[in-house]
Formats: structure tokens, C-alpha cells, sequence
């Protein structure tokens, strides 16, 4: 059997999903990390991802490491996960019938230690959203652990009309990016190599 090379220091059930399309063999272990950060979007996911994937090589040298983080922001300001259905509500308000952007960090380290990172932004614009659909949609309870209060690939594509950039990224992971930065390391999808 062979040796599993890649650990994925992410517990998101989406991003586990996008991986297994590479056809690389993964463990998952996401060490706890600090995740306080006063940076702005772009800046946060790339220091972000860059700390939980040196906190996960530190535990797994050897190993190539992916992590990754993804924050939603409207006017630059991002958007984390809702601390409540009120934070939701405030959040989904902000995003109805206009353009935002979702920015993921996307960071592996090589087996040898080297660090490769990047950030990958998308553009998203919901249409209106009434008070009434928000309420609804948050009792479904499905904003309530996603960046921004809300899923792509969920109830919320109801709304979303239109993107422009890569629609992995929306969910979590961006895969044209995550491919690239896995084979600055030596790992190809779909054994490629």
C-alpha cells in the first residue's frame, strides 16, 4: 500500500470533498490555532492558512501539509462565521442584491519544509434577499458555521446570481490553485506525474 504523503489540517466536510477529486491519497488533522487576526481579508487568509499549516507540519514533519482558510468581506471588511442568528441576519443583509468577494488562503508545505501559499479572490453578487427569505434561510440553520452565513453550494444558491472567478473558491477550497501549489511540492492529482 502506499505511503500517504499529504496531511489536510482542515476538519470542513466540503473542503475533504474537493480533495478527494485530486485523487491523492490524504489524512486529515487540523491542529487547534489561534485564528485571531486584524488583517484585512486577503491578508488574513494567507496568514491564516500559513498558521494552520505550520502548526499541522510541526506535528507531521515529513509530510506535505495543505490548510487553507476562506473569509467572506463586503467593502473590504470581512466576514467570519456568525456568532449568533442576529450576526447572521446583520451579515446576509449586507450581502443582499450586490457584489462581494471571498478570498481563501490556500497553504502547503513541503516535505523538505519550504512554504507555498497564495490567495485566491472571487467575486459573488446576490440578488435581494426580503427579510423574510433571510429568516427562513438562517432557521434552516445551514449559515450558522459557514463564512459569510452562507453555503454556495446550499439553500443559498437560490440567491446567488452570478460569480466570476473559481466556484471551488466559494466553497473553500480552490482547486486550479490548490493543484498548482500541490505540485510546486511534488504531488500530482490524478497521478499526472
Amino acid at each position: 500500500m502506499e505511503e500517504i504523503r499529504l496531511i489536510l489540517a482542515s476538519q470542513s466536510p466540503r473542503r475533504r470533498e474537493l480533495m478527494s477529486l485530486t485523487g491523492i491519497p490524504f489524512l486529515v488533522d487540523a491542529p487547534e490555532v489561534d485564528e485571531t487576526c486584524t488583517l484585512g481579508a486577503r491578508e488574513a487568509v494567507l496568514e491564516l492558512s500559513r498558521r494552520k499549516a505550520l502548526a499541522a507540519a510541526d506535528k507531521h514533519p515529513g509530510k506535505v501539509i495543505l490548510a487553507s482558510d476562506t473569509l467572506v468581506a463586503v467593502d473590504d471588511v470581512p466576514l467570519g462565521k456568525p456568532q449568533d442568528e442576529e450576526d447572521a441576519f446583520r451579515m446576509l443583509r449586507s450581502l443582499s442584491d450586490r457584489w462581494h468577494q471571498v478570498y481563501t488562503g490556500v497553504c502547503v508545505v513541503s516535505e523538505s519544509g519550504e512554504v507555498h501559499a497564495d490567495v485566491e479572490a472571487t467575486d459573488v453578487r446576490f440578488g435581494p434577499m426580503s427579510v423574510e427569505a433571510i429568516r427562513a434561510y438562517i432557521a434552516t440553520g445551514e449559515p450558522m458555521d459557514k463564512a459569510g452565513a452562507y453555503a454556495l453550494q446550499g439553500i443559498a444558491g437560490l440567491w446567488i446570481e452570478e460569480i466570476r472567478g473559481s466556484h471551488t473558491n466559494v466553497i473553500g477550497l480552490p482547486l486550479t490553485l490548490t493543484r498548482r501549489l500541490l505540485e510546486q511540492c511534488g504531488l500530482y492529482p490524478l497521478n499526472t506525474h
